[in-house]
């Protein structure tokens, strides 16, 4: 094997360690453990996990930065100005979504502020207008960034890996999520795709809005 092959088997092997990990820690099952061990501590989880999330994953980035990747693919005249305007859409998407999130849970303000103990985050299924057409609107937003972007050999080997976490990180916290919803969040998933939109697959306003008041069993 070539050197630059044996660097990017490395990435390879950085981005499945560390999307590994982040579905370790992500698990009701560590969070569990972690809860049995320190209960009075589980407030600080969610800030721990998000940190940890953010610390590893600027090795991995320096790792695909130091290699010297291989021109593959870019994008040039209209092609370059539409894959920008993806880029930029997407950016806009994302920023737009965030109202109908709750950050402060998210990224574990709110249960450091309130001494929550729980290790599953509270509160309905809300189904928002990006969630009408995708179960998981910013895995898909993401996609369109990582995928616009100009490709070279490691840019590729990190987009590869990161669609497939989303893949996978999508169904494990898909079955958190049944278990937290039941059958109303699996109705969910019957009617909307995960994270590639259909056009024959979505809610309406009306429904959406049904579906999200509807009670779990």
């Amino acid at each position: 094997m070539t050197p630059h092959l044996i660097a990017l088997i490395g990435l390879a092997a950085a981005w499945l360690a560390y999307g590994a990990l982040h579905s370790l820690l992500a698990s009701l099952r560590c969070k569990a453990w972690f809860r049995a061990r320190w209960p009075q501590q589980m407030y600080r989880y969610r800030v721990a996990f998000n940190t940890l999330a953010v610390v590893l994953l600027i090795p991995v980035l320096a790792l695909e930065q130091h290699i010297d990747g291989v021109p593959l693919w870019s994008w040039s005249g209209v092609s370059k100005i539409t894959a920008l305007s993806l880029t930029l859409a997407a950016v806009a998407a994302f920023i737009w979504s965030t109202r109908y999130y709750d950050i402060s849970i998210f990224m574990g303000t709110h249960q450091w502020r309130n001494r929550e103990n729980s290790t599953s985050d509270e509160g309905a299924l809300t189904i928002s207008p990006l969630h009408r057409f995708v179960r998981h609107p910013w895995y898909s937003l993401a996609l369109v960034i990582l995928w616009t972007r100009d490709i070279e050999s490691t840019t590729l080997v990190s987009n590869l890996m990161i669609s497939a976490y989303f893949i996978i990180g999508a169904r494990l916290e898909e079955q958190k999520l049944v278990i937290q919803f039941g059958k109303q969040y699996q109705e969910y998933q019957r009617r909307v795709p995960a994270i590639l939109p259909a056009p024959w697959r979505y809610l309406t306003a009306e429904e959406a809005q049904r579906l999200s008041e509807s009670h779990p069993p």
